[in-house]
């Protein structure tokens, strides 16, 4: 199994991201696995002792945050996103990671790695916490798509009951439509739509309207929506529970002696909301749809995230997940 890894993209880069590939080929899971590192040899070269399972690429050119993604996709052929994409296209690598520009990588995806026969639009996929559970709910489309057509999201819908039982191992999966209610004529014309074709397939457990406030609560497994819509629930569960972590610390360290002991009494408790809500361990956003598996990772991530995200795409190339989207996707 050949990893191709976009060493140069993202905020901590290459530091972070050859940390968390170290990190995952020393782990047991990984001893099948070369991760292709596509950056500047400079900069990599010297983040690694012992080159075991590591293949370093050099690269004259990155695609930074300020690109424009298509443009920059076109432009930059030697940039280590779109050499790292290319080097699945031409089957020199199995996947492709980046923690770079969310558009270019998406660009990448589409244009370089390709498009699955039969889906029209691909879909990108966080996998998110619920409160009542460590299983987490999908959400697609995060953002690969600002308008969407009815089609489309029963696509996306297809395509993550597919994600969630073959790699999350989630057996019969809830598909729910994200709506402004729970009432089946909610929405407008798309969403009622998009209803009646997830209601009328017989492969989907569609358990039909969910609303943003009962998503976290495991409303359903996978839930669907456009990708405008999306985009934004995403950051703005992310934001929130940012938000709030950092109003309780500063209010218990602010606070007087009672609270403080309090707070050093109930630590265990508030590592525990810490880690439900630690996205990292979920992976990165795949983008659902590909020829290949194709992950995307918080521009922040830290090397923990890298290697959640590795495990991710270990899981889903050990499984040939993508191969089966394709006879899927082809009957």
């Amino acid at each position: 199994m050949k990893i191709a890894v976009d060493a140069m993209g993202g905020d901590h880069a290459p530091k972070a991201i050859v940390e968390g590939v170290l990190r995952a080929r020393d782990a047991t899971e990984f001893r099948d696995t070369t991760f292709i590192l596509f950056g500047d040899e400079a900069q990599i070269k010297p983040l690694i002792s012992d080159g075991h399972g590591i293949e370093i690429r050099h690269t004259t050119e990155v695609i930074t945050g300020e690109d424009e993604p298509v443009r920059s996709v076109r432009r930059k052929k030697q940039a280590s996103m779109v050499l790292a994409a290319q080097a699945v296209k031409d089957h020199e690598a199995d996947a492709f990671f980046s923690c770079g520009n969310t558009g270019a990588v998406l660009a990448c995806g589409i244009f370089v790695v390709g498009r699955i026969k039969g889906i029209e639009r691909p879909g990108l996929m966080p996998t998110m916490p619920t409160i009542t559970n460590d299983a987490g709910f999908n959400l697609l489309d995060a953002g690969a798509n600002a308008s969407n057509k009815p089609e489309h999201l029963h696509e996306y819908a297809k395509m993550g009951a597919f994600y969630a039982e073959d790699v999350r191992g989630v057996q019969n999966p809830k598909i729910g439509l994200l709506n402004n209610g729970t009432e089946y004529d909610k929405g407008d014309d798309v969403h009622k739509a998009t209803y009646q074709l997830l209601k009328d397939d017989p492969d989907l457990n569609f358990v039909g309207n969910v609303e943003a406030t009962t998503i976290l609560q495991g409303s359903a497994d996978v839930v669907v929506t456009d990708g405008f819509t999306g985009n934004a629930v995403l950051k703005t569960i992310e934001g929130t529970a940012g938000a709030m972590m950092t109003l309780l610390k500063d209010n218990l360290m602010h606070s007087g002696t009672k609270v403080k002991i309090g707070a050093a009494l109930s630590k265990q408790a508030f590592k525990g909301v810490k880690a439900k809500f630690d996205t990292s361990r979920y992976g990165g956003a795949v983008l659902l749809g590909c020829n290949a598996p194709v992950v995307k990772s918080h521009g922040a991530s830290d090397n923990r995230a890298v290697y959640y995200a590795m495990l991710q795409i270990h899981e889903m190339v050990r499984k040939d997940t993508v191969t089966k989207f394709k006879d899927y996707f082809a009957k």
